[in-house]
Formats: structure tokens, sequence, C-alpha cells
């Protein structure tokens, strides 16, 4: 495919995305449009929408290719995660419809104090910005490979174009116009997926039938991994990690829970829970069941692929698949990832104002310029960390996604698992001192444990481990006076 068609495809797709933020949004709403959508959402949508806002690029193409070394050992991942999401809509979901919340962190304020307030919307900052740097630097490198290399644009200066889209169409509307955008997006994206896997199984000669039974039958088709304890894979592990992550990556994150309480009230919020959870299970074997195909094409048509796996779906793509499945792996990879950006750029925005801003305490006039300001500085923050990204990044961008997450969200596990199922009063000036700590100690524990633990290697579990240390921490900085979080109060 020539770069000129690849661009002229872009543009065509950022022209719909525009379109729909012109109509979902007016000039002169209020703060509280772009923060939470009114809360007049529909449930059904929010529900299609995160699911694209949860998977990003980094499911398109890193789940894919880690079918070669880790078969179908995510699916144990992904069941962890439906555990988990059942947790977020039954136990955090009321609280926070309770407390009427806009920035998920103020219960922090009102359960610990200042202190700890801050430093668990500091720690959402840090998640999210590396998180979605991660997840954009994914679909820059193959924007990079597939169009701007022939042209002799620079890495940087397609990072810089990739992020000055995302502020194009979210600047003006926000979450009003992002529930709508993702909706468009994460149809395309299962549409481009669901092509993708049609046009293999042509090529491959396959029937529907014959397409599950080559499937079922590879050798990367296995999901329970439950011999070796050391092993990464091991059910358990990945089992409770996922669910541990998916509360944290979920319900611990403004992000994700922005959009939840965009919803009318808590029982449509739980209905778009429940109907999420179960989507997200067919999607990720969609996937999985896309990169056994990837592999089985490669074998039969004798390709020797890259050794990096996230380059699989990319080569196969753009350089020996037809044009058509060409143009549909770029529209998926652009539909999936910025619906995961958009989103997030929304949430730290909105995270960055209402708790270290007092937006509440401030003239609306003045909360729609300081709003503008710290949506564009979010924007060039991202820049900077996928361009330093890129000069580091030494493995699978999903591995590198959940290896950042297990040492970020692990103090807010802790600090929320802490204030939830206890009574117990800490001294605040020193919360941020024990959420420094814990991930310091995980980091040590994570780097010797082969030596220290008898071989045994953390894998995703490496967050519970953070949440665990941030814990004991707390509780040896409390006392047994009772603390009570007012439910009257708003944030």
């Amino acid at each position: 495919m020539s770069p000129t068609l690849i661009l002229g495809i872009i543009a065509a797709y950022f022209c719909v995305l525009i379109l729909i933020s012109f109509l979902t949004s007016k000039k002169g709403e209020s703060t509280d449009s772009f923060f939470l959508a009114n809360r007049a959402s529909p449930w059904y949508v929010v529900a299609f929408g995160m699911i694209g806002t949860s998977l990003s690029g980094v499911t398109f193409i890193s789940v894919p290719g880690m079918v070669a070394t880790a078969q179908f050992s995510y699916l144990q991942f992904i069941l962890g995660n439906m555990a988990g999401y059942f947790v977020v809509a039954l136990v955090l979901m009321p609280l926070y419809y309770r407390l009427n919340l806009v920035s998920i962190y103020s219960y922090l304020e009102q359960r610990f104090g200042y202190w700890s307030y801050k430093t668990g919307a500091a720690y959402f900052l840090l998640a999210r910005t590396l998180g979605s740097a991660f997840r954009l630097f994914l679909v820059a490198g193959v924007l990079q490979l597939a169009v701007f290399d022939s042209l002799g644009v620079p890495f940087e200066v397609s990072v810089i174009i990739t992020i000055a889209l995302i502020w194009v169409y979210t600047f003006r509307g926000g979450m009003k116009t992002i529930i709508w955008t993702d909706t468009f997006q994460t149809l395309a994206m299962l549409v481009c997926v669901g092509i993708s896997i049609i046009m293999i199984k042509d090529a491959l000669n396959f029937d529907f039938n014959g397409m599950v039974t080559a499937i079922s039958e590879s050798k990367y088709s296995k999901v329970f991994f439950l011999d070796d304890f050391k092993d990464a894979k091991y059910f358990l592990k990945q089992f409770v990690s996922g669910a541990f992550i998916s509360i944290v990556m979920v319900g611990l994150d403004q992000d994700m829970m922005q959009k939840n309480l965009s919803c009318k009230n808590l029982k449509e919020a739980q209905k778009n829970m429940f109907s999420f959870t179960a989507i997200i299970l067919l999607v990720n074997i969609l996937f999985l069941c896309l990169g056994a195909l990837l592999y089985l094409y490669a074998d039969a048509k004798g390709i020797t692929l890259p050794a990096k796996g996230d380059m699989v779906f990319p080569e196969l793509a753009l350089k020996y698949f037809t044009p058509l499945a060409g143009i549909t792996f770029i529209l998926g990879i652009t539909a999936i990832t910025y619906a995961s950006a958009d989103s997030a750029l929304t949430a730290l925005t909105t995270s960055f104002c209402v708790d270290f801003l007092d937006f509440k305490n401030r003239p609306e006039a003045q909360r729609v310029r300081l709003k503008n300001w710290v949506h564009v500085g979010f924007s060039a923050l991202m820049a900077v960390v996928i361009i330093i990204f890129k000069l580091v990044n030494d493995e699978s961008v999903v591995q590198a996604v959940f290896k950042v997450a297990g040492f970020t969200y692990g103090p807010l596990l802790g600090l929320y698992a802490f204030g939830m199922f206890n009574t117990r009063a800490v001294r605040d000036n020193l919360v941020p001192v024990v959420c420094l700590l814990a991930p310091l100690l995980t980091f040590i524990l994570n780097a010797n444990s082969k030596e220290w633990f008898w071989g045994y290697e953390f894998g995703f579990e490496v967050l519970l481990l953070n949440g665990f240390l941030t814990f004991i921490g707390l509780w040896a900085i409390s006392s047994k006076e009772p603390v009570l979080v007012n439910d009257t109060e708003t944030a």
C-alpha cells in the first residue's frame, strides 16, 4: 500500500471523529459537561464504547503477537479480569455514586486526609500518563513503519501528529464527545478484526469449521497452565493478578470510572459494567484466535516473522496480505488506539483540574480557561513520554504496560483496600512516604525474586505485592480511632 493511500484513510477517519465531536458538543458548554457529560450518558452506549477504551492498540497487536510464546494463557488473565469487574460493579461503584464524586480520589480525602488524597491522585496521573503513552507508542511505531519512514518523516514528528489529532476532537466536548467517538471506534475495531479473521481464513482455504478445528488443534491453543507454580503462565497467578489488575485499572482508575459516573444512576452504571464484562471475554477470544491464525498463515506460506511479537501482525498485514487487509489493519489499530488514548487525555485533564486546581471553588470562566491549558499540557507531556519510551523499551508493550501498572497502581490498591475494610485512622502526613517505599520494596523483591525465592518469578502479581506492602505500611502508621466517611459530602 502506498503511504499516500494510508494517509488518506487516516485523514478520512479523523474527519468522521471531528464531525462526531461537533455534533455532540456545543461551544461554551460547562466543565461539568466536559468532565461527566452532565451525567446523562446511555448505559448501553457507555458499555460498548468502553470495549475500545479498555483494549487499546496493545490488544490489537501485542495479544495476537504473544500467542507464539504464551499460547492462549492470556485468557486465564481475562477470566480474572471478569471477576474483578464484578467487584467494581458491586463494591466500588455504589461508593462513588453515594458520595456523588467527580474525581474518585476525593474519597481518599474524606477517609484519610489531604496528603492521602493528593498521593492517590498523583499515582493515577503517573500511571495513566505512562500507560497511555505506551499504548500510543505502539500505534505511532506502526504508522511510522507504514507511512512516515517512506516519506522521511522522523518518529518524533509522527508522534506529535498523533497527539495533535486526539486533541483536535476532544478539546471542546470532553467526556460528552468521547462517549460517542469511542462507540464509533469500538465498532470500527471489531469490524476490522472480523474482516482480518475472514481474510486469513479464506487465504488458508478454510471453511468456518475448518478454521475452528485448525486453531483448536494447533500448538497455540492451550489455555490453562496448572503444572508449574513458578511459571509466569500458571493459572492461579494469572487469574488472581487479572482480578486485581481489573479492579485497579477500572475501579480505581479515573479514566474508566469517569465513563461509568457519566451514567444517569448507579443501576444503569452497573448494567454497563455487567454487559461490558460479557463482551470483553468474547472480544479477547477473537484476538487470540486472530493470533493463532497469523502464525498458522506464516507457517503455511513459509514466511519468516519478526522476532518481536508486537511486529507480527503489522508485518503480515502491510507486506503479505491483500491491500484491503492492509487498509483494514490500519483502520483497526487506529480505531482501538485512539479509543483508549482520547478518554485517557480527558481523564488526566479532569483529575488534575479537580484534584490539584481546586475547581469546585473557582468561577466557571476560570475553570474553562484552566481546563483548556491543562488539556494542552497533558497532550505535550504524553508526546514527550512516548519519545522517551522509544529510546528505552526492550520488551513487548503489553508486558511493559502491565509491569508499570503493578508499580503505579499498587499504592492505590493498598489505599482503597485499607480505607474500605477497616475504620482505623492513619497519620495522613506519612501516607506519601508509605506509598513511595512500597513500590521501591516491590521493585527490589521483583528484581531478586529468582535468587531469593527458589527460582520464583513475579508476573502480573507484582501488583498484589505492592498493594500488600502499602496496606502493611498504612497499618503501621494507623491507630484504632475510627474514621467515618461523610456520605453527604461531595467532591
